[in-house]
């Protein structure tokens, strides 16, 4: 859908000189930032290295022809003053009270906001009206105290069943409003057509679904209980998708991981979803890995994911079905170099510390990002139709990503012997790098490999037993190959820490002895014996692994120290293998 007047403001940008901007526009940026949290400006594009130098430090909304779409928050527009780029601020625009809904039965119009009351209601409503198949799960709080809430949509829902898990997550950006109505009204349509539908049905019998509408409270309701007058960042001024750890910048922005961050990640490692996807608005495109992964410039390209075909797929499916189901021009984007709605992230512009990357990398998942809307903030027209077409547009191609993740290789990996769950590696040899292999579970031993169609050799790894191989194993588009194993154990002593996988890329993980349950700190050294790593964790059990995020630091090899508060102390060395640029 295109948004004629909008598109005109944004382009009328004058022709800049390589002067520097004069005291008084950046007096203008300042006061904006103080008053309205953050400030949108338009900087000519005019070489590749000052585009990188602008990614590597603020956050970029978007790139168009000729120019780069900066947001500035207080914690960035200092170092962007200080650059003395030529700039235009734009103009920003204060949303009606008339989009919020009055009541909860005017939010179920799907065609307006709730107030954040409403919001919570809502969900409270879903749990009561579908008890057996809905729970209402808490990631995490704002800041400002209020609640990151997930949705959990299963047959079993009191249960952690053997099934795949699913995850939807809108509005990280919190003036990116669209999704947040999508995720409301998609946790609605599966929930009031389960009984009915059958396709729906077997979604939630198979799956574990879990949306969470609103990942970023404090920037949707900045101005109290409605929504207004809603930032992209959180209420400290942080871009919360450029703050997850990632290969080239492992703490986020600043290295300061939020606390909406903090709590999402514990989450995210908790579940470690099968398949994923997160969603923004500002333009109109299906976006894939990587984002950021081995960028040097904006003309070099590192390696493509292992699964880049299988990425390129489900995204093409998603977008050729949104195609099927709405006018001509939405979800294109020819202008902005998309192949017809797709884009691999970084051949768009890179993003620094993304969650889509951070979930790929290191949770080995497969996340990818939705941009659903060219306007940030739908409806901008009375009466307000916008949210239901985006609906009406998408949500059969919602329905249809999250029915992939019933594909692919599938199984559980046992104990030869007393057929306990085993976590071990999943590596297709000759096609898995950089991350693309997956784990078992700890409770089943089950895994999802997702991949597109082929014969593949796998080999299954894990700590104390022998490796497995499997050969010819054949994958067919949209059906399920299952794929059981059991492992026999290695005969020999077992010296903790185990420390494993050993070299490491990303995660370290560490079974340390059963006297080591509880809190302990970790230290790690380098070579030189200089401390680089500091931080304390819990141990939840014998055999539980430590996740240990070593990403920041660079290859070689390390001493790490483990003392519990007794002053038992475990100790081991590992060896970080960085990948080899090609």
């Amino acid at each position: 859908m295109k948004h004629t007047v909008l598109i005109l403001m944004f382009s009328v940008i004058v022709a800049l000189s390589c002067q520097a901007q004069d005291v008084s526009s950046d007096e203008v940026l300042i006061k904006s930032i103080a008053r309205d949290g953050e400030a949108e400006v338009a900087v000519p594009y005019t070489n590749d290295l000052i585009f990188s130098r602008i990614a590597e430090n603020v956050s970029i909304s978007k790139v168009r022809r000729d120019s780069i779409f900066i947001r500035l928050s207080p914690v960035t527009s200092g170092w962007f003053i200080k650059q003395k780029f030529n700039y235009r601020i734009i103009e920003r625009r204060i949303l009606s009270q008339d989009i919020t809904a009055k009541s909860i039965s005017g939010v179920n119009a799907w065609d307006s906001y709730p107030s954040y009351d409403q919001y919570l209601a809502m969900l409270e409503k879903l749990k009561s009206d579908y008890p057996a198949i809905c729970q209402i799960d808490t990631i995490g709080t704002s800041i400002n105290g209020k609640l990151i809430l997930a949705i959990k949509i299963s047959d079993n829902v009191s249960a952690d069943e053997d099934e795949p898990e699913v995850f939807y997550s809108s509005t990280m950006h919190g003036d990116e409003t669209a999704g947040f109505i999508l995720m409301l009204r998609l946790a609605d349509y599966i929930l009031s057509n389960y009984g009915t539908n059958q396709n729906i049905r077997q979604l939630a019998n198979e799956l574990e679904i879990w949306i969470n509408p609103l990942a970023n409270p404090d920037g949707a309701y900045r101005s109290g209980s409605i929504i207004t007058n809603p930032v992209r960042f959180n209420s400290t001024g942080y871009d919360l998708n450029r703050n997850f750890p990632d290969p080239s910048q492992p703490y986020g922005q600043d290295n300061i991981m939020q606390k909406e961050t903090v709590e999402m990640v514990k989450f995210l490692r908790k579940h470690r979803f099968v398949l994923s996807a997160n969603f923004h608005s500002g333009r109109e495109v299906v976006n894939y890995p990587w984002d950021i992964y081995q960028y040097r410039s904006f003309k070099f390209r590192g390696s493509l994911h292992a699964d880049d075909n299988w990425f390129y797929e489900v995204s093409r499916n998603y977008a050729d079905m949104v195609h099927r189901y709405s006018p001509q021009g939405y979800m294109n984007g020819a202008e902005y170099g998309f192949d017809n709605g797709i884009t691999r992230g970084v051949d768009w512009y890179p993003v620094r510390g993304g969650r889509q990357d951070y979930v790929t990398w290191e949770l080995q998942g497969r996340e990818i990002t939705i941009e659903l809307d060219d306007l940030r903030n739908p409806p901008y027209v009375t009466p307000p139709v916008e949210l239901p077409l985006i609906w009406e547009y998408n949500y059969r191609s919602l329905l249809g990503y999250l029915e992939g993740a019933m594909y692919g290789i599938k199984g559980n990996i046992t104990d030869a012997a007393t057929s306990m769950p085993v976590e071990a590696r999943i590596f297709i040899p000759g096609h898995d790098h950089d991350s693309s292999h997956v784990y078992s579970d700890t409770i089943y031993g089950a895994y999802t490999r997702l991949i597109e169609n082929g014969m593949y050799n796998l080999k299954f790894s894990a700590m104390g037993y022998r490796d497995t191989i499997v050969s010819d194993v054949a994958v067919t588009d949209y059906e399920k190959t299952m794929l059981n194993i059991a492992m026999k154990r290695e005969v020999r002593n077992i010296e903790f820490p185990l420390l494993f996988p050993n070299p490491v890329t990303v995660t370290l993980r560490a079974i340390l002895k059963r006297e080591m349950t509880g809190k302990v700190n970790i230290k790690i050294y380098n070579t030189s014996g200089t401390l680089v790593v500091n931080y304390d964790d819990v141990v939840s059990g014998e055999n539980n692994p430590l996740y240990i995020n070593v990403s920041g630091l660079a290859g070689g090899m390390y001493t790490i120290v483990f003392r519990n508060l007794t002053g038992i102390s475990d100790s081991g060395k590992f060896v970080i293998a960085r990948p080899v640029m090609r």
